[in-house]
């Protein structure tokens, strides 16, 4: 009898206990229905429960924000193409959301990277537009067709043949120069050649790079262009010119003109700043807009591979694109040797002694970084991004060559940053073979995914930075941030002295000084005060990093261009 009670009691305490159990998982399960499944519809952002391989958290559970939050500011190009392969949406900038339908989930991972993604959230809206959201674009949009009385190319007096110099951006800004000259000039342009000679000897034709047939169509109502002199032309006579840089309009209606009386083949011998800045027509601005923002496109396999890289920077979440400058040959020409060891620093003086084109050889490095004539470091980098605000698994593309000093010389930048990407992370050895040894092309597939980017930052203000930005100003003024790097490195050197700490009061100082350097709409800078002749032109900000007021007008959001 005992023995029977004490089973029925037994049974009775199990049958409880099963029920604790039940009611305990139904709770389990509501709870994490309410409170992930919210980030589970995030179209590929795949939570990983395991370690991925570089042993960092995925989720930090701590800076979890509403869904309506996550709908209203992660909703950002919705499977658009890329602005360099297709012309530009004018009337909006949005978010670039994380989907891109469109492109297969299995392109998306690069082969030989985890499938593990990081989320970027933060904690409170305001947080996330402080790092993310563009500036106001106040209604800017491109404004490019020519004027009423606009005509078509008049009768061409001669062949003007252009070869570049430079590297890829520069050689960019040289042929939208070009195409504007040959239009005051009357001449027909023959498709430019590339610059093979310089610092990088890259054997790229136009074709390999741009788009040929697109540039001559695109600007058949402005200029003829051909792809090469016809036969028999050589017996025609020819010279060879140096325009004069940054030369206006009168410049070359009268002197450049002029040669077509005695000469049918005109080479401008090099491309690269021979155009003014400022004092043009606006046909002849808008012109150079065209070109550089519409005709300019880069090639089919270009084209495509740099949408590759965007759509699996995109897998990772918002991104920031880090143009950093730190390649041999930006160091040797500016003499910056902050943080290099004295047989780097001799090898980079033996490198600008020896190119006969760089004509400054004696260059005191400390003096150029005090004044922010030199790129910032990478250790630099680490601490602005981290003053600003953004979490150390913030995706950033590093948009560069091979940086001096190999992978020890991001370590800094890496501890602070775990999810540091590039071109040669993101693909396979095979997707970048046709690239390789080709330093334009490498350059283009980095701009491309600058352009892209939600966040352009470059640590120096070169050919490129000043490309991407202008880019992104045209395209509705995408957040660029410009660093300070003179009160940059100023405020570091006393961290180091001791004279400061490395804390938040330090970093709102940082943040203070960049409120203004976000790419915010404002009309392109004039030259320095007190600066005269060459140098008062080069003091002015250039056309293409800044096309506003020429090519960008304030209008209402129903008119169209």
């Amino acid at each position: 009898m005992r023995r029977r009670r004490k089973a029925v009691v037994l049974a009775v305490i199990r049958r409880m206990l099963i029920s604790a159990i039940c009611v305990m998982t139904l709770l389990g399960f509501l709870f994490v229905h309410i409170y992930v499944a919210p980030l589970n519809r995030l179209p590929r952002l795949h939570l990983n429960h395991h370690n991925n391989h570089r042993g960092d958290i995925i989720i930090n559970h701590n800076k979890s924000i509403s869904e309506q939050s996550l709908t209203k500011n992660l909703s950002r190009l919705e499977s658009i193409e890329t602005p360099l392969i297709s012309k530009p949406k004018q009337n909006e900038i949005q978010y670039q959301s994380l989907t891109s339908e469109h492109v297969k989930k299995s392109e998306l991972v690069p082969p030989h990277i985890s499938t593990s993604s990081k989320l970027n959230l933060t904690s409170k809206i305001t947080d996330f537009d402080k790092l993310w959201k563009p500036p106001p674009n106040r209604n800017f949009l491109p404004c490019v067709n020519p004027n009423h009385n606009y005509t078509s190319p008049m009768e061409s007096r001669g062949y003007l043949l252009v070869h570049t110099n430079g590297g890829l951006n520069q050689m960019r800004a040289g042929i939208c120069d070009m195409v504007a000259i040959a239009r005051i000039i009357n001449a027909t342009l023959v498709v430019p050649e590339l610059d093979k000679r310089s610092f990088w000897q890259d054997t790229s034709k136009f074709s390999d790079v741009f788009d040929e047939d697109h540039f001559i169509n695109a600007l058949s109502k402005d200029i003829r262009v051909i792809k090469k002199l016809p036969k028999g032309i050589d017996g025609l006579t020819k010279v060879v010119k140096h325009f004069k840089s940054y030369s206006g309009l009168s410049y070359y209606q009268n002197e450049i003109a002029s040669m077509w009386d005695e000469y049918k083949v005109i080479r401008a011998a090099k491309s690269d700043s021979r155009l003014a800045n400022n004092n043009l027509p606006p046909d002849i601005q808008k012109l150079r807009c065209r070109a550089c923002y519409e005709a300019l496109r880069f090639s089919t396999k270009i084209k495509a591979m740099g949408k590759l890289l965007v759509d699996r920077m995109r897998s990772y979440g918002l991104y920031i694109a880090l143009h950093l400058r730190f390649e041999k040959d930006m160091l040797a020409f500016s003499g910056c040797n902050h943080g290099l060891s004295a047989s780097e620093a001799a090898e980079l003086r033996k490198i600008r002694k020896n190119t006969a084109y760089w004509k400054v050889k004696d260059i005191d490095g400390r003096v150029q970084r005090l004044k922010g004539y030199c790129p910032l470091t990478p250790k630099e980098v680490g601490i602005l991004l981290t003053a600003l605000g953004y979490s150390s698994n913030t995706p950033i593309y590093i948009a560069a060559g091979e940086i001096y000093g190999g992978v020890s010389r991001l370590a800094t930048l890496g501890s602070r940053f775990s999810m540091l990407m590039s071109k040669e992370k993101l693909a396979t050895k095979e997707e970048l073979k046709p690239f390789m040894n080709h330093s334009t092309q490498m350059a283009a597939l980095d701009y491309i995914v600058s352009v892209e980017s939600d966040v352009f930052i470059p640590s120096y203000s070169g050919n490129m930075a000043r490309a991407v930005e202008g880019h992104r100003r045209y395209l509705g003024h995408r957040k660029t941030l410009s660093p300070d790097r003179k009160s940059i490195v100023r405020l570091i050197d006393k961290i180091e002295r001791g004279a400061e700490k490395d804390n938040r009061k330090v970093y709102e100082r940082i943040i203070e000084i960049h409120k203004t350097r976000q790419g915010s709409p404002r009309r392109r800078k004039g030259p320095v005060s007190g600066t005269k002749g060459l140098e008062r032109h080069r003091s002015e900000e250039s056309f293409y990093e800044n096309p506003l007021p020429d090519c960008l007008c304030q209008r209402d959001r129903s008119k169209t261009r």
